[in-house]
């Protein structure tokens, strides 16, 4: 998998926290891809389009009835281990968030995308993707401090 790839299907899988559902966006995304004939402007120009269309694949499985499976990290196969336990508690905690916090929180943390990127990326106001990356990081704060002994 090459480093879109990897992108790809590190934000399908922070949506659907299931590597099997992943893995079918990322096939999803690249196929759509590969059978379009638009033309990009940049390299990062196909990265946001694989993107939003990966996220718009995610969700569509989040919305199907049938989708009732979630495997946790730890027992996922081929995922890379977490450098330290801190590292790990925060993955943790931001897939827990809810769906429209968690993608801003990833976009902008993850794959460094500014919040102007998000918003074309996902299609929304900058001001929404402030409000959400604002929200995002308090429930964030206020999850990681219960969570403190």
């Amino acid at each position: 998998m090459g480093a879109h790839g990897k992108r790809v299907f590190a934000a399908a899988y922070s949506l659907l926290k299931n590597r099997e559902d992943a893995e079918d966006v990322v096939q999803d995304t690249f196929l759509r891809y590969y059978t379009c004939r638009k033309q990009f402007d940049s390299e990062e120009h196909l990265r946001a389009w694989l993107l939003r269309v990966a996220i718009n694949r995610a969700r569509d499985l989040l919305k199907a009835a049938a989708r009732q499976r979630s495997v946790p990290l730890e027992l996922e196969p081929g995922i890379e281990a977490f450098p330290s336990d801190e590292s790990r508690e925060l993955f943790r905690a931001v897939t827990a968030l809810p769906e429209p916090y968690r993608i801003v929180i990833h976009l902008h943390y993850y794959e460094d995308y500014p919040v102007r990127e998000i918003a074309r990326v996902l299609r929304l106001p900058q001001a929404t993707v402030k409000t959400r990356l604002f929200r995002g990081r308090e429930l964030l704060k206020k999850t990681l401090k219960e969570d403190t002994p």
